[in-house]
């Protein structure tokens, strides 16, 4: 009796190698599921979205503030030029100007535009920084 050994190789090579993607898929939403159930959210706290710093958060009882702009080389308050009080690319902001003006920041241009709160001169609402 011989054994048809030809006939056995001819069915392991026809045989493809199938793969299941169901058990897959069930162990991953099994994960997911795991992981959305496990996991805390919690919504941030914090009401200052602005990025003005806080009065609790200076030091000192400074009436200015040094804002620093590589490369800056106008700055505009109410529309009028004040580019003189510039001084090593920085220039000192009114603390009022911070917490009820308006100032906006153009590092690809080299400069600030302020917009003062009514009342204030543009003389005041900026200065040259001191050293």
């Amino acid at each position: 009796m011989a054994i048809d050994t030809q006939n056995y190789r001819r069915k392991l090579r026809s045989r493809q190698a199938r793969v299941n993607l169901v058990p897959l898929i069930d162990v991953i939403f099994t994960i997911l599921i795991f992981l959305m159930v496990t996991s805390s959210f919690q919504a941030v706290s914090d009401t200052s979205t602005s990025g003005k710093p806080q009065v609790s958060q200076s030091s000192g009882s400074s009436e200015y503030y040094l804002i620093p702009v590589a490369g800056l080389k106008k700055v505009t308050v109410n529309g009028v030029d004040m580019s003189k009080d510039i001084r090593n690319s920085a220039i000192a902001v009114h603390t009022r100007v911070i917490d009820e003006g308006e100032i906006i920041i153009k590092p690809k241009d080299g400069s600030i535009i302020i917009t003062a709160p009514a009342g204030m001169s543009p003389d005041k609402a900026v200065s040259i920084p001191q050293t």
